[in-house]
C-alpha cells in the first residue's frame, strides 16, 4: 500500500513552480507560451561574479565548507549588513544557506513549536505558509487590499496576535505585491512587536536592491528590534544568481546557532563554488547592479500603463520587486464560451488556455482577488503577453 505522510498531504505544491511546469509542458507540445509566472531575472550573472566562481574552481574550493558558510563570506555579509542596512551582525550571527527559502525554513524549524501561530500579512510569498505548516505551526493570515497598497496597519497586526503567536513573517519589498514599507511604517509595526514578549519577526529582504523608492529600511535596525528580528537576504534576485542557490540570514547568536544545527542535519553547507561567487556579489558596491533595477523600473511603468488600459483590472503602482498584483474581481461572473470566471484561479486557467500566457493566481499568496504578473522579462515579451491577455479578457462578458 502506497501511503504518504500526513505532513506531506497537508502541503500545497508551490503555485509558481506548478505554473512554470505547466508552461514547460505546453511549450514541449509546440505551443507558444509566454510565462510571466516565475520571479526570475532575465539578466545574466555579472562577469565579475562569474570570475569569482571560476577562481573558486581553480583554487580548489572543493571540500566541505563549514555548515554555516565560509568565515570570509560571513564576514563579507556582516560588512554588507552594516554598509547597506545599518545592522551590526558578527560573523557567528550569519548563516549561509541553499537560498533564502532555506534560511526562512531554518528559522521556522528553530523557533516554532507545534500549535504555535505565525502571523502572515497577506499577500505573502507562497512558501511561507507551507514552511510554517512543516514546522508544526499554524498560519494566521492578515488580509489587505489594493486600496491600502497591500500593507498591514499596526492595528491589524495587534488584532492578529494571541498568546500562541510566536512569529511574524513578511517581505519588503514584497513578493508578490511589490509593496515597500517605509521607515515610519516599520517603526509603528515594531512598537506592536515590542509589546509582546517571546514574539519574533522574520524580515525577508531578498528584493532589497530592486526598490524604486531610493530607500530601503530593515526592521532589525530599529530601536529594540535587533534581538527580535531575523533578517533574511540572498543573491538570487539582485544579482540574477537564482541558480547559484545562496541565501543568508542575520540573527541573534542563539538563533543563528540553532539554524546552523538544523541545516547541519538537512543539507550541511551550500555549494563551495557558489559561496565564492556570492562573496564577490556582497562585496560589490550596489551601484554595480543598478542597471538591472533601472531596467525593471522601465518595465514596471510599461506594464502598469498597459494593464491600466484593460477593463476589469484594478492596478496600483508597486514601488519594488518585479511584480504587479492587479485586483481582478470585476471579472468574476463573466463568461466566454465554455469558460466562466468565478475566481482568480479560473482567470489564470482561462488566460493560459486562451492566450497562452502563464500567470499565478493570488490565492496562493493569500490574495484570492488578484493575480500575480512577473515583469522580469523583456519589454517586447511583456507587450506581447499583455496584448494577448487584453484580447482574451475582452471576450469575457
Amino acid at each position: 500500500m502506497q501511503e504518504l505522510s500526513a505532513l506531506l498531504n497537508q502541503l500545497e505544491e508551490s503555485a509558481t513552480l506548478a505554473m512554470a511546469r505547466r508552461s514547460r509542458e505546453m511549450a514541449e507540445q509546440g505551443i507558444d507560451v509566454i510565462s510571466l509566472s516565475l520571479g526570475e531575472p532575465d539578466f545574466n550573472v555579472p562577469d565579475f561574479i562569474k570570475e569569482a566562481a571560476k577562481e573558486g574552481v581553480d583554487k580548489n574550493f572543493s571540500k566541505y565548507p563549514p555548515v554555516n558558510g565560509y568565515l570570509d563570506l560571513r564576514m563579507s555579509i556582516a560588512h554588507k549588513f552594516k554598509r547597506d542596512n545599518g545592522l551590526n551582525y558578527a560573523a557567528d550571527q550569519i548563516v549561509v544557506s541553499n537560498g533564502a527559502k532555506q534560511s526562512i525554513a531554518n528559522a521556522c524549524l528553530s523557533l516554532i513549536n507545534p500549535g504555535q501561530e505565525v502571523v502572515l500579512p497577506a499577500p505573502y510569498w507562497v512558501s511561507y505558509s507551507e514552511i510554517v505548516k512543516m514546522a508544526g505551526g499554524v498560519p494566521v493570515v492578515i488580509p489587505t487590499t489594493i486600496e491600502q497598497d497591500f500593507k498591514i496597519t499596526p492595528e491589524q497586526l495587534e488584532a492578529a496576535i494571541t498568546p500562541k503567536t510566536k512569529l511574524i513573517i513578511f517581505s519588503s519589498p514584497c513578493n508578490p505585491s511589490g509593496s515597500v514599507f517605509t521607515h515610519d511604517e516599520l517603526k509603528a509595526l515594531s512598537h506592536v512587536v515590542a509589546r509582546h514578549d517571546n514574539l519574533y519577526v522574520i524580515s525577508d529582504e531578498i528584493y532589497e536592491h530592486i526598490n524604486y523608492t531610493g530607500q530601503h529600511f530593515s526592521m532589525a535596525a530599529l530601536p529594540g528590534m535587533a534581538e527580535r528580528v531575523i533578517t533574511v537576504n540572498g543573491v538570487s534576485k539582485a544579482f540574477a544568481m537564482t541558480g547559484y542557490r545562496i541565501g543568508y540570514l542575520g540573527a541573534p547568536t542563539w538563533i543563528a546557532k540553532a539554524c546552523t544545527k538544523v541545516q547541519g542535519q538537512f543539507t550541511s553547507a551550500p555549494s563551495s563554488i557558489a559561496q565564492r561567487a556570492a562573496k564577490a556579489a556582497v562585496d560589490a558596491d550596489p551601484a554595480e547592479i543598478a542597471f538591472m533595477r533601472d531596467a525593471f523600473l522601465k518595465r514596471r511603468d510599461l506594464v502598469v500603463s498597459l494593464l491600466s488600459e484593460i477593463s476589469g483590472l484594478k492596478v496600483n503602482q508597486p514601488p519594488g520587486a518585479f511584480y504587479v498584483l492587479p485586483d481582478v474581481t470585476a471579472l468574476f461572473g463573466k463568461s466566454a464560451g465554455e469558460w466562466t470566471i468565478n475566481s482568480a484561479d479560473d482567470l489564470c486557467e482561462y488566460i493560459l488556455d486562451k492566450a497562452h500566457v502563464a500567470l499565478v493566481s493570488g490565492g496562493a499568496f493569500g490574495a484570492p482577488d488578484c493575480v500575480r504578473i512577473s515583469y522580469a522579462s523583456s519589454e517586447e515579451t511583456l507587450r506581447n503577453a499583455i496584448q494577448r491577455m487584453s484580447q482574451a479578457i475582452a471576450e469575457l462578458n
